[in-house]
């Protein structure tokens, strides 16, 4: 069963907590939505399961369309139905980033720089201490709880967010949260420098290829890839060529790999998961191949994402572009 209330908390950070070792400890951060309204988001930084250490991946310069579909700058909580199209996101559909570049830290060491807790200090208390910066925590809510204060913070009622992580692939001990478009995460806005934060974490015990339904780990499929493992990638896109509609739309496609790839049942498919086939045949190591987008797929001018699916229907590699790298009409997008 997925979620029962997947959505996105925009607020503004107050206060941070560090916990130490415990069962299951959390980074605590406190927030304000511009109606006054508290809450605490409890971001994991350690696993129940062994092996214990979250993978993470931090983004400085975080650009992907979601951005421009999220609600407005400190108005608390928006439910977020599932499905494509939205807010949502989708640590896998949604081509926010590439897993091979996660890596792994432990919740808390001696010294500086060298933990999970040290890594959201560094984003969390530069927001707190920015008053136009705000937070965009995308979990599941609890609360509000009448008459009982936050067990961290102290306010009332108690109110927040938790499973600020993947929430699909999961191992049977935490089946029952799977789903798609559902997945948690930090986006931080500081309106300053025009920059966008994004913080992504997931547990080493989940799957990289899931059920487009379910959100359910798919029996016998590849584990997260390396970095570098892809043999065949988007190398670049044309989204907006010169000329008037319909427009022929391609993405060119690379063998990264010393040995030849047989093309047949590769798919490339946009956002909403339609497909157009590639064409058949044997792409040599090195070489690039245009493949013509056709089929009611569509590389819209408003930003999208662009996903290369393997025979079995498994993604193999994905990009996304925003609007306004799509605006320059007849100029060819690098990934």
């Amino acid at each position: 069963m997925p979620l029962k209330n997947y959505g996105v908390l925009a607020a503004r950070a107050v206060d941070r907590r560090r916990e130490g070792a415990s069962d299951t400890p959390h980074y605590q951060i406190h927030l304000q939505d511009d109606g006054g309204t508290h809450y605490r988001a409890a971001v994991n930084v350690q696993s129940q399961q062994s092996p214990s250490e979250l993978l993470y991946l931090t983004d400085d310069n975080f650009r992907h369309p979601v951005l421009g579909l999220l609600p407005g700058a400190g108005t608390g909580w928006t439910r977020l139905p599932s499905g494509p199209g939205r807010a949502n996101l989708d640590f896998i559909r949604g081509n926010l980033f590439d897993p091979a570049n996660m890596r792994l830290l432990p919740p808390e060491a001696a010294g500086p720089d060298n933990d999970l807790a040290d890594l959201l200090d560094h984003y969390v208390l530069r927001a707190a201490g920015d008053a136009d910066a705000r937070l965009f925590v995308f979990g599941e809510p609890w609360g509000p709880e009448p008459g009982i204060p936050d067990k961290v913070f102290g306010f009332a009622p108690g109110n927040g967010v938790h499973d600020v992580h993947m929430n699909q692939g999961n191992s049977a001990a935490f089946r029952r949260d799977d789903g798609v478009w559902q997945d948690g995460a930090l986006l931080l806005h500081f309106p300053g420098e025009d920059r966008w934060v994004a913080v992504f974490l997931a547990f080493q015990s989940q799957s990289w290829h899931t059920d487009d339904v379910t959100g359910h780990s798919i029996e016998g499929a590849r584990p997260r890839p390396e970095p570098g493992e892809a043999a065949l990638r988007i190398l670049s896109a044309l989204v907006n060529p010169a000329g008037p509609a319909p427009e022929a739309e391609s993405v060119l496609l690379l063998n990264a790999s010393p040995e030849p790839v047989d093309l047949t049942g590769w798919r490339i498919a946009d956002r909403l998961k339609k497909s157009c086939p590639v064409p058949a045949g044997r792409l040599a190591a090195g070489a690039t191949l245009q493949v013509p987008i056709a089929d009611g797929v569509q590389l819209g001018n408003s930003g999208g994402v662009i996903t290369l699916l393997d025979p079995q229907g498994l993604k193999a590699h994905g990009v996304s572009y925003t609007k306004d790298q799509a605006r320059r009409e007849g100029w060819t997008l690098t990934f």
